[in-house]
């Protein structure tokens, strides 16, 4: 079966992208308790989102009978470090725009 990229398939992984990113996000906040001291909390979260975004990758290609070649694998790497990224730096803007929502207890009124 010859694999192709569709709209169908671009939409899959664009959802399990933010799926990979909440999981990263939720694994990271549960082990922070238990490594605060001793391991920095990024490279958890860098650790975490690799790990998964592999995981979920090697799913996905073998659910679709994908041939697995280095360059996707490098493929692979590079959105897992963009999982990382966006799970360390998104939970933090949205914190951000959360507590920024609570503390005018308007929201966004200039618009």
């Amino acid at each position: 079966m010859e694999w192709f990229l569709n709209y169908e398939t671009l939409a899959t992984l664009m959802t399990a992208i933010g799926i990979i990113t909440v999981l990263t996000n939720i694994i990271v906040q549960v082990v922070k308790k238990a490594t605060w001291d001793k391991i920095p909390t990024n490279l958890v979260a860098m650790v975490v989102a690799v790990l998964l975004t592999m995981a979920a990758f090697f799913a996905f290609a073998q659910t679709q009978s994908i041939k697995i070649t280095w360059y996707l694998i490098v493929a692979a790497l590079v959105v897992g470090f963009m999982v990382a990224y966006a799970a360390m730096f998104g939970y933090d803007k949205l914190k951000e725009i959360l507590h920024y929502n609570t503390r005018t207890g308007e929201g966004d009124s200039h618009a």
